[in-house]
């Protein structure tokens, strides 16, 4: 696709000026955390280890010769490269702690333990120091020397079986786990901040998946009955599902009350019998029998191409929305209307990215560029007072 044009750079205010961030981080949820304090306007100063850096950056080389995951979550960011485990390392380091307002990480259990720098070390040093960790299953289980990985906290968690169909359950395609408590994470640090407190921060990617399960555990656990996998359907209310079009299309309808039910069958399908149907008067009562429902409206989306099947929900009031591949995303009308695209910079060259969900009026986010390894090490070195190659106090 066409590189769109980039935006301006902020001027003066941005919501996090003035704060500093240090991540020592890997694969998904600390980068996207510290992203979205990036895209914020904090400073973000990325630590990895001269030996290949953060291991995201080689899953693929898509990106010209960068990997997706990598690229996705990472710009606007400063990279430097120490070896923390040398002394020399370690005294860097705790320089840029000194002049940090928050350190995010979510290194394998127990690393920053062993490297003196877990929170409780952190308080007598750093007191001024935001310490968040990001971890698989929370302290004090059974799990919590586990590594957590974002497939493994969905299985465990419960979130697997609740995605695809029954007998043949899915990951959720996006990393839930690991996108979630990267926000979550975030949403600490903002919260902080605003108090202007300085506390440590935990928070699991277990924890954060099951408060997602949130309906199917309350549902569980009041009935007792786990409910099986829907597709792209819905356990809790029908009908609400995927059906093929006579354009060989896939659109997607939904209802989630008893008034839209009844617009959707006399108003859209035609079907006032549907309607007066006293099986079909309540949600329970279409859910025990979604797959006459789905029958009924399946017959009818194959006879109308997607555009009428549209039009025509829409003038109804019933929602509805068109299945759509990541190609499809890419060149979807409503992101080029809204202008969500914009060009940064990466190593390999200038690519599209998508400005952050928040709209904050009178403030365009950054959307800086994506570091090479170890891009500002000279440059970071030089503002603590150290000449490049110096790593002592």
């Amino acid at each position: 696709m066409p590189i769109p044009t980039s935006p301006s750079s902020p001027k003066g205010w941005a919501p996090l000026a003035g704060v500093t961030v240090v991540a020592l981080e890997q694969a998904v949820s600390a980068p996207l955390c510290t992203r979205t304090l990036c895209d914020l306007g904090a400073r973000v100063i990325k630590v990895e280890n001269p030996d290949g850096g953060d291991f995201a950056r080689h899953y693929d080389d898509v990106v010209h010769g960068m990997a997706a995951h990598f690229v996705w979550a990472n710009r606007g960011k400063e990279s430097i490269t120490l070896d923390l485990k040398s002394e020399a390392g370690m005294a860097v380091l705790h320089r840029l702690l000194d002049r940090a307002d928050v350190l995010v990480s979510n290194l394998t259990p127990g690393t920053t333990a062993k490297l003196g720098i877990a929170p409780e070390d952190l308080a007598g040093r750093h007191p001024d120091l935001i310490a968040v960790e990001i971890d698989g299953y929370g302290q004090g289980g059974p799990l919590s020397h586990k590594r957590a990985y974002d497939l493994l906290v969905q299985a465990e968690s419960g979130a697997c079986a609740i995605t695809g169909r029954p007998g043949a359950p899915a990951k959720p395609g996006p990393p839930m786990a690991d996108a979630t408590t990267g926000l979550y994470a975030a949403l600490s640090v903002v919260a902080l901040l605003h108090a202007g407190e300085r506390r440590p921060v935990t928070v699991s990617l277990f924890d954060t998946m099951t408060e997602l399960m949130g309906y199917a555990l309350t549902y569980t656990l009041h009935s007792g009955v786990d409910q099986e996998p829907r597709g792209m359907g819905s356990p809790a209310v029908a009908p609400y599902g995927a059906y093929p079009t006579g354009d060989d299309r896939t659109v997607v309808l939904g209802t989630t009350n008893d008034r839209e039910w009844q617009r959707l069958a006399r108003e859209l399908l035609d079907r006032p019998d549907l309607a007066d149907d006293e099986r079909f008067r309540t949600n329970p009562g279409r859910v025990a029998h979604r797959e006459l429902l789905d029958a009924e409206i399946g017959a009818w989306c194959a006879r109308h191409d997607l555009a009428h099947i549209q039009r025509c929900a829409d003038a109804a009031g019933i929602g509805n929305a068109r299945y759509n591949t990541p190609s499809d995303v890419i060149a979807h009308p409503h992101l080029a209307a809204r202008d969500r695209w914009r060009r940064i910079d990466t190593p390999g060259g200038p690519v599209p990215a998508l400005l952050p969900p928040p709209v904050i009026a009178g403030y365009d986010p950054p959307m800086g560029a994506v570091p090479a390894l170890g891009e500002h090490t000279a440059r970071i070195l030089a503002e603590l007072g150290l000449g490049d190659g110096e790593f002592t106090e």
